[in-house]
């Protein structure tokens, strides 16, 4: 089911698109109707730098069960790294 509510976050890393890298300077994950993706609805992540125009921009599809997947290997990996490596409150 759509939720209609985008959860938009700065962002300071970068991704690569059809044009090569850049910056990544926001955001947003919401759940909706996939433009790809074969399910009927999929949690959508958009990263993005909107002053490098509309071509600065990577977008997942992932169903539920991916994207909470996604979500646990981060914090894993996060907490397997070594302290100071990784800046994040454990």
């Amino acid at each position: 089911m759509c939720t209609y509510l985008t959860e938009k976050i700065e962002l300071d890393g970068a991704g690569k698109g059809a044009n090569g890298w850049f910056t990544l300077s926001q955001g947003a994950v919401y759940v909706d109707h996939p433009y790809h993706s074969t399910h009927e609805h999929t949690v959508n992540i958009d990263f993005t730098n909107p002053g490098e125009g509309p071509s600065a921009r990577v977008a997942v599809e992932l169903t539920e069960e991916s994207a909470l997947a996604l979500v646990e290997a981060i914090h894993k990996a996060l907490a397997a790294a070594p302290p100071g490596l990784a800046s994040v409150k454990r």
